[in-house]
């Protein structure tokens, strides 16, 4: 049976992950940001979360772990950063493979926004987390890697296959929307995105996942043709007050 997969809203913009499976009844939770949502939504659902997966190190993504593993789960994340994940029982990196029942995920090392971010990619399922590397229309600020780290994330997500389905870890779509309209002026599918985009959170709702077919269409940093083009971008982007 298919994943089913559940968005948790936690602290201001988060998004933390239920990934379920329903053949063998065992529970992901993905960047708990806080316990107490993620937990209840579980619940909620007759679920117990079996293992913590973990992206990148910052605080908005691992502040749940430490509750959620004190309730028998099994924290798993980068290796590169387990100095600064104390929480973590697996350390993973690129090749290696997690597993919730008969789901296998590939673990991507994709460094930029930290230097030892990982995905997590379902391939089977056509299912890739990817923290706060890609986003809907957008890439993670690079506080920890460079230009050329972030381009070559992008072409590898870019060659993804199209129906490939994004879960990123925030809600932005409307902010990168507003700067993607800037980058690409000319570009039709990101103003159709983005009159979809503004009526969706004006109803409350969210926005994500997205996929790789629309990101590549509408994403100006994806759709970036070098590292200096993305690393322009990416600066624009964060002085951009549109």
């Amino acid at each position: 049976m298919p994943l089913d997969i559940v968005r948790v809203p936690v602290l201001s913009d988060n998004y933390a992950w239920l990934i379920h499976d329903p053949d063998s009844g065992k529970t992901v939770a993905l960047d708990p940001g806080e316990a107490d949502p993620v937990i209840a939504a579980a619940a909620a659902r007759g679920w117990r979360i079996d293992q913590v997966w973990t992206t990148h190190w910052h605080p908005d993504h691992t502040g749940g772990n430490a509750a959620i593993r004190a309730q028998g789960a099994t924290v798993t994340g980068p290796a590169a950063e387990a100095a600064k994940i104390p929480t973590l029982d697996r350390s993973v990196t690129e090749g290696d493979v997690v597993t919730l029942g008969a789901h296998a995920a590939q673990v991507m090392t994709v460094p930029g926004h930290t230097q030892g971010h990982i995905a997590f990619h379902f391939a089977d399922d056509a299912v890739i987390f990817t923290g706060d590397t890609l986003f809907a229309m957008g890439c993670g600020r690079l506080f920890e890697g460079t230009p050329a780290d972030m381009f070559a994330n992008m072409q590898r997500y870019a060659a993804l296959p199209d129906e490939t389905r994004v879960y990123c870890g925030h809600e932005y779509t409307q902010s990168n929307g507003r700067y993607a309209l800037v980058a690409e002026p000319d570009n039709a599918a990101i103003r159709d995105r983005m009159a979809e985009v503004d009526a969706a959170r004006a109803r409350g709702e969210a926005t994500v996942p997205t996929t790789i077919g629309l990101e590549r269409a509408t994403n100006p940093f994806l759709r970036a043709t070098s590292a200096a083009e993305l690393g322009e971008r990416r600066a624009a982007k964060d002085a951009f007050k549109g």
